[in-house]
């Protein structure tokens, strides 16, 4: 006969954990670095009770996405790639223009690539909110401000 162990492993469950709603001033702050920890915030992985098949993380709203930068000569010479399916529909687009014509995408693209590539990081995803200016839709979630350091 074998003893028995006293000890479960500890499952957070989904709708057990709370999701707190964070605010994070994207001024001056380098694009890669930001979209990592907004990344750990999202995924949950920064709580003791991080469960990798559940969803742990927390909301996180981005401001001033149009003040952020890039390091080096990223702004000329990094390429956004989309393919629209048909022949010749490959489309590629510098950090410069797209940062001036659609900035929160920049920030999008960042963090989606950080994230699972599956179904829960799709749902990640959905929780992070990114406005170009300073003011957001979301003052009713009272967020908290969240302080990232900038590193050069």
């Amino acid at each position: 006969m074998t003893a028995k162990s006293e000890s479960k492993s500890f499952m957070a469950k989904e709708n057990e954990v709370k999701k707190n709603w964070y605010l994070v001033d994207a001024a001056g702050q380098v694009v890669g670095r930001l979209a990592s920890e907004i990344a750990v915030r999202l995924r949950g992985k920064h709580k003791a009770i991080y469960t990798p098949h559940n969803d742990t993380g927390d909301f996180i709203v981005v401001v001033n996405a149009d003040k952020i930068r890039f390091t080096g000569r990223k702004p000329e010479q990094k390429l956004y790639t989309r393919y629209s399916g048909f022949i010749g529909g490959l489309k590629q687009t510098t950090a410069k223009t797209l940062m001036a014509s659609k900035p929160r995408e920049v920030i999008m693209h960042a963090v989606r690539g950080m994230l699972p590539k599956n179904s829960l990081g799709r749902r990640q995803l959905k929780k992070l909110k990114v406005y170009a200016g300073g003011e957001h839709p979301h003052a009713a979630q009272k967020p908290e401000p969240l302080v990232l350091t900038p590193k050069n």
